[in-house]
């Protein structure tokens, strides 16, 4: 679901989001439009990289686009390559 099209109760489903962070989103949306992951961070309080991570996992985009971290939230780092040169 994209955040331009996302009702009240469509947000308010998603684990993560209460009623005010839900009305917060929505009136800044109703301002302008979210351009991407970090403009919607930067305007809504309470949501960061980790938050937005959770909510993108869960289906929500801005702009058609998923939460640019392409790791599961929680996973470890991907391992380093151990090959040494010639």
């Amino acid at each position: 679901m994209d955040i331009a099209q996302a009702r009240e109760i469509d947000l308010d489903g998603l684990r993560g989001l209460g009623p005010a962070t839900t009305r917060i989103i929505l009136q800044e949306r109703d301002r302008r439009p979210f351009k991407d992951w970090t403009d919607l961070m930067q305007r809504t309080p309470g949501i960061g990289p980790k938050k937005a991570a959770q909510l993108s996992e869960q289906g929500l985009r801005v702009q058609g686009q998923t939460y640019p971290a392409t790791a599961p939230v929680g996973a470890p780092p991907p391992a380093r390559s151990t090959v040494n040169g010639p």
